[in-house]
């Protein structure tokens, strides 16, 4: 596991930064949930290696009522990044997470990507596979799993050739300091 770096602001400069490092795809739900924005950036790695797992805090209105909170979150296997946010005590889902049918679904570009729950207290966690890296989705409270009733369509902020005019909230309480 790699040390925890410190999460970046949301903002344009936050972003920017989380790009100049990440060595994983940097997921965010577009077009946004009506009524969502971006509250910040956290990720994992170190000056050699770069960030190797990455995170994207959203906030908005949970479907079923009240404030929600998301964190989409990519890896490499034995990060640790996601686990740990969902309160977790291991770096990966655990053994037998994929059994039975997939739970939800998020969209890469024309690719469903099944997500399997995973049980975490006070949460609503998702994970899947995307190319050899784990796909988090985090959900607060577990009732904003609502959001997962349609595939999620995610985008690698990554790619080059993309102006997206990205909504900025205020810094989410869900990442760490």
């Amino acid at each position: 596991m790699l040390p925890l770096l410190p999460a970046r602001s949301p903002s344009r400069d936050g972003l920017d930064g989380m790009l100049r490092t990440a060595k994983v795809p940097v997921w965010l739900p577009w077009p946004l949930p009506a009524g969502w924005l971006v509250s910040g950036f956290a990720g994992a790695g170190d000056d050699r290696t770069g960030t190797r797992g990455c995170a994207v805090a959203l906030c908005g209105p949970n479907p079923l009522g009240g404030p929600g909170d998301l964190l989409v979150v990519s890896e490499e296997p034995g990060m640790g990044l996601g686990a740990g946010l969902a309160g977790l005590r291991g770096p990966d889902p655990g053994d037998g997470f994929t059994l039975g049918q997939p739970d939800a679904f998020a969209q890469v570009g024309s690719h469903d990507v099944p997500l399997w729950h995973v049980d975490a207290d006070g949460c609503a966690v998702f994970a899947g596979e995307v190319e050899a890296n784990w796909l988090w989705v985090l959900l607060w409270p577990d009732t904003a799993g609502a959001l997962l009733i349609e595939p999620l369509p995610l985008r690698d902020l990554r790619d080059p050739d993309q102006d997206l005019d990205v909504p900025f909230g205020a810094p989410s309480p869900r990442l760490p300091a």
